[in-house]
Order: structure tokens, then C-alpha cells, then sequence
């Protein structure tokens, strides 16, 4: 498809992280662009005021007049989400009237044809690595176009234009989305059991990585964690290197130091060492996530001190080890972790930058089949915990299964002190708390709890 003939984009799910960058792209473009989503959100409110016609009802009648009697349909494309239901009534609008509707991934690979694409695909870890690419690359002369699966703080979007041949991106497991993308330079950060309700399994999730491996482009890099297991036949046109947080790989870190809340470590490379590499952005995990980045920047022939400097003042992602609220007591920080892998992670971290703190974690499950699939890993995992408070199920996309909801997770946590309450009165649970770590995590819409927790510990701590 040439979207050199496209005037108007529209978009189903409109909302998302990964469909609101590609609105902002769009809308940058001088495209007009208008779509829908289920509910607004923030997200949604400054698309509005960026420009973009948005409405919350599923009706074809809302649709703008400038999309759905236009006679000239070659000129209009239609964005779906894979989250979309198929009885979509505004979906089966354009689809009956032979409109053009591609999935925000085909339109991802149509952008990353017409550059050299840098794509960081993995179960975990995938939005911070994009991130401190993009803003290394930022930070040099390459410069970078970026699609990223987060608010980041530098910039506070999750769209970076640049003037150059270089697009970063998340390449996205789910629904195989990323088997549209050729990259120049792949990186697979891990491949944990998800998205077993596409996968049925984990040798077709590894299949799938495989497959999006193989599509590095000719003479391209792939870059892969040691503790990933990847069969792929014999390019000699494809350049593999491995990195670890520790292991002795292509890439990997030595001399790992907790300063005041600032890691500090040296890195080795397949050439040399770039020492003394500082990381404000707290989480012990974020080391492994800057040495994948740093991989792409050494490929990239990015100097040393551009690098060190760029991770030094990199600020993070927001609802990523988000830290909201601090007091002589009591911390409390948000994150996404959706994963049993990402919690433990999460709550190691919380663990060395807070020894001795009473950890009290607020866990929202994400989708049904997730919680059936893992819920004896989520239970191990969020047993770390001092005290446990669970939400129920964010269903996302999914419609309940029976005998799957939260009480799975809860009689599996080994810890005397956890419950279930409703999302209504757990800003007042909060505010029962005096001292320790408060945690918010999940992937669902437990982020619209943060500032009535912030407002409740304020009023509480003061």
C-alpha cells in the first residue's frame, strides 16, 4: 500500500498507547485524523487538543462526514487494534463499504520499509529499551524517528520525529504483530510463557520469535539475551551478538555499584569498555535494559561519552518504576507489571533500593486467560510481598471464563496478610498505611487509582 496516496486516517481504538503514536505520526503528517475509543483518558484528551476528532460511542452516525461519505475511499485508511471485537458496529461500517482497514502493526511495517528500523521485540522489557535507544540516538547525531509502547519522561509522549534514516520501534508479540516488521538491527529481550490464549503454548510462542528474527533484513544484527534460546538457520549475512547483566557475552556489565539510589557500572564490549556508566532510573532490571541499548548504540557507532551521557539524564517511562510520592516513612511508586517475571523483578528492585521497608503491594490481574494460565506464578511471585491487596480481573479484550478470577491468585499466595477489596475503598485502605512501600501494579486501569492514592497520602502524611 502507498500511504503517499492516503489523506484521512481513522482509527478504532484510538486510545491505546501504540494506536495514539501512530495517530500523533499521522497528525504530524498533515493527515486529518479522528477515530474512537471505548472510554476517554488522558491520552485521549490531548489527542483532542493536538487536533484529532475523537468520539466514545460505537456508531457509525459519529463517524466525521469527512471520513464516511467521502466518495474518494483510496484516500482514507482505517486502523484497527487487535483488541477491536468483530461485531464492532464502526469496523463492520468500513469494512462493508470497502473502505482500506489495516492493523496498527501492517501500518508499523509500512513506515519501517521506508527506513532503516530498529525493533525491540520480548515478552518484558521491550518499552524501556525502545526508550533509552530513542533517546540515545537523540542524543547524537543519528537522530531517530521513535514508536514507543510508553510516556517517556524526557519527552512526555510516545512519539519521537526525527529527521533521519533510523525508526525505533517495539516489535509486539501479541496476535504476531511483529511478523510484519524487516529490521535492520532486531533485539529479543526474552521470551516468557504470555499470550498463551494466541500461543496455546510456548514452542509456538518461540516459533514466532524465531520467525521475527529471520526477518532481519540482509547484512542486519540481531541482538539477543544470553538466557534466550533461539533456533535459526545459518545466515552468514546476519551479525548475532548476545548481552547479559552479568555473564561474560557480547555485552554485559561488571563492577555493579548501588550508590544513593544510582547504579553505576562498567561495559563490556565486543571491542573494548565504556566504564563508569551511571543509571538514575531506579530497578536493578534496568541495567539489562541499558546494556541491550548500549548493543544498538556500539552497532550504531555511538561514542562512549554520548552514550554514558545519555543514560545518565534518561528519565524513564511513566507507570515504570514510577516513583509518586515520597515522605520520611513512606514511599510509594506505580508500575506496570503485568508478568510474574516483570513482579519479581519489581519487587527485588524495591527490596535493594528499600532494605528493611515493609513492601505492601496493590495488584490488578490483567486478563482471564493470563491469570488462568499463570496464576500459580503470579501467586509465587507477589508472595515476596510483606502484605498483598488484589483487584479484580481487568478483563481487557477478554470475556470472563468461568471459575478464573482473583480468588485463584489469592489461595495460591503464600502470606497471611492479603485480601480482595473493591477499587473503591482502596485509597481508603491506603491511607491506613504509616510507613513502608506502597506498590500499584498492573497493566489494566489500576493507573486511574495514582492520584487519588497521591491526594490520600498527602492528606495522611502531612
Amino acid at each position: 500500500m502507498d500511504l503517499s496516496n492516503i489523506h484521512r486516517v481513522y482509527f478504532i481504538g484510538i486510545g491505546g498507547i501504540g494506536m495514539s503514536a501512530l495517530a500523533r505520526y499521522f497528525l504530524a503528517g498533515g493527515f486529518e485524523v479522528a477515530g474512537y475509543d471505548r472510554t476517554p483518558t488522558g491520552i485521549t484528551d490531548k489527542l483532542s487538543m493536538e487536533g484529532c476528532s475523537i468520539h466514545f460511542e460505537d456508531n457509525p452516525d459519529r463517524i466525521p462526514d469527512s471520513f464516511r461519505l467521502v466518495p474518494e475511499k483510496n484516500q482514507i485508511l482505517v486502523i484497527i487494534t487487535p483488541a477491536i471485537p468483530s461485531n464492532h458496529r464502526e469496523w463492520n461500517f468500513f469494512s462493508e463499504n470497502g473502505f482500506t482497514i489495516l492493523k496498527r502493526s501492517s501500518v508499523l511495517g509500512l513506515i519501517s520499509e521506508r527506513s532503516k528500523s530498529i525493533a525491540v521485540a520480548g515478552t518484558h522489557g521491550k518499552t524501556t529499551i525502545t526508550a533509552m535507544i530513542a533517546h540515545i540516538m537523540k542524543q547524537s547525531d543519528l537522530d531517530c524517528t521513535a514508536f514507543i509502547g510508553g510516556i517517556t519522561k524526557n519527552y512526555q509522549t510516545n512519539l519521537l520525529l526525527g529527521n533521519s534514516e533510523y525508526t525505533v520501534m517495539e516489535a509486539d508479540e501479541f496476535d504476531r504483530s511483529f511478523l510484519t516488521l524487516h529490521p535492520f538491527i532486531s533485539v529479543i529481550s526474552s521470551i516468557d510463557p504470555d499470550h498463551l490464549d494466541i500461543y496455546e503454548n510456548r514452542n509456538h510462542l518461540q516459533e514466532s520469535f524465531e520467525l521475527f528474527a529471520q526477518q532481519t533484513i540482509k547484512n542486519g544484527h540481531l541482538i539477543v539475551k544470553d538466557t534466550v534460546n533461539l533456533n535459526i538457520s545459518e545466515r552468514e549475512d546476519l551479525k548475532i551478538y548476545t548481552y547479559s547483566p552479568n555473564r561474560k557475552t557480547d555485552f554485559y556489565a561488571s563492577n555493579v555499584q548501588l550508590d544513593n539510589g544510582v547504579y553505576a557500572f562498567d561495559v563490556r564490549l565486543p571491542d573494548g569498555e565504556i566504564k563508569d556508566v551511571r543509571l538514575r532510573f531506579p530497578g536493578k532490571i534496568n541495567i539489562e535494559n541499558a546494556i541491550a541499548a548500549i548493543g544498538v548504540a556500539w552497532i550504531l557507532g555511538v561514542s562512549h561519552e554520548i552514550i554514558r551521557k545519555a543514560l545518565l539524564y534518561f528519565s524513564g517511562i511513566s507507570r515504570r518504576f514510577d516513583i509518586r510520592f515520597t515522605s520520611d516513612k513512606l514511599v510509594y511508586i506505580d508500575d506496570y507489571a503485568h508478568h510474574p517475571v516483570e513482579l519479581d523483578s519489581l519487587i527485588s528492585s524495591v527490596r535493594d533500593l528499600f532494605p528493611g521497608k515493609k513492601i505492601t503491594g496493590i495488584f490488578q490481574p490483567h486478563l482471564f486467560s493470563r491469570t488462568r494460565d499463570l496464576y500459580k506464578d503470579f501467586a509465587k511471585s507477589l508472595s515476596k510481598l510483606d502484605k498483598l491487596i488484589l483487584m479484580d480481573i481487568y478483563p481487557a479484550r477478554e470475556e470472563p471464563i468461568e471459575g478464573v478470577s482473583s480468588q485463584l491468585i489469592l489461595k495460591a499466595v503464600d502470606l497471611r496478610d492479603k485480601k480482595i477489596i473493591s477499587r473503591e475503598k482502596i485509597p481508603e485502605e491506603v491511607g491506613k498505611l504509616k510507613e513502608g512501600v506502597i506498590l500499584t501494579i498492573g497493566a489494566g486501569d489500576i493507573f486511574e487509582l495514582v492520584k487519588p492514592i497521591e491526594k490520600q497520602l498527602k492528606s495522611t502524611q502531612s
